[in-house]
């Protein structure tokens, strides 16, 4: 079953469910217990109290248990983040209810993505299999991107706007995909609807600028260490009657660069351009 994504008290959150054919007590000590949740869990955990830890090879970051109702309900918090595991009984055994209230909603389809896979392992873990790694990581990502329309534009007056999620890679990399090294517009900045003018603002590895014939755009990523990295872009248009062809092109453009920092490089869809123009224009 996939993800939902839902807004509870203003907050954006991730539902899973899934039937283990498992008694509650084994599914509790899986997602409960240090040493099993190492099988499956994607930091290793450590608890002392209601004080938790979670580490990865190059950081350690904190959290603490909220709610410990053995074997029915497990909470904490990671980071600004809060997880919650309910185990209910179930004519097959045990109904998991995992929820995931996150600190930022941009990330929500890879934090989709990267949950499926995890609970994958759960199950594996449950029953006694090797866990298989995913085979299409970017693939779901982009799925739950659109289903949870985080690669939806906006245009107000004459300003087309996107901000997408970046996953974590490091702006250094991001900045030299996008500029493929060189001092002018490069290709990967511009596109055959939004063709390249002069740079009017650079500033690595965060800030491209130019003009062009259609209005100013300007690229700029950003990183926070607790939620991932962004691209906003924005387009200045020179004439309103571009729209709904402009965030249209943009809206390919940047499924395109998404998966080229998944070393995944895609020609021009001309095919969804056209689809999503008409999907701005009714909109």
């Amino acid at each position: 079953m996939s993800a939902e994504l839902r807004r509870i008290d203003g907050k954006p959150v991730l539902r899973f469910e899934r039937v283990l054919a498992h008694p509650r007590d084994k599914v509790w000590r899986a997602v409960t217990e240090p040493g099993e949740l190492a099988h499956w869990f994607p930091a290793e955990v450590a608890i002392d109290g209601r004080a938790m830890t979670f580490s990865f090879p190059d950081e350690v970051t904190t959290g603490e248990v909220l709610e410990f109702d053995p074997p029915a309900v497990f909470a904490f918090r990671w980071n600004t983040d809060v997880l919650r595991f309910e185990l209910l009984p179930h004519e097959r055994s045990c109904l998991l209810v995992f929820t995931h209230v996150l600190g930022d909603e941009l990330g929500a389809g890879r934090n989709a993505a990267g949950w499926d896979t995890c609970l994958a392992g759960l199950e594996a873990r449950l029953d006694d299999r090797p866990v298989e790694p995913p085979a299409a990581v970017l693939g779901a990502m982009e799925r739950y991107v659109r289903e949870f329309g985080l690669d939806e534009g906006r245009f107000d007056g004459r300003v087309v706007r996107f901000v997408r999620d970046l996953v974590w890679r490091p702006l250094d990399e991001v900045w030299a995909l996008l500029t493929e090294g060189g001092d002018g517009v490069p290709t990967r900045a511009a596109n055959p609807d939004v063709p390249a003018g002069p740079v009017v603002e650079r500033t690595p590895p965060r800030v491209l600028g130019f003009d062009s014939p259609t209005g100013r755009v300007r690229w700029e990523f950003r990183h926070d260490p607790d939620r991932g990295t962004t691209v906003e872009l924005t387009h200045a248009l020179a004439d309103p009657a571009f729209a709904p062809r402009a965030p249209a092109a943009w809206h390919a453009h940047l499924e395109l660069f998404f998966a080229a920092t998944f070393g995944e490089v895609r020609g021009w869809p001309e095919d969804r351009v056209a689809e999503l123009e008409r999907r701005y224009a009714s909109s």
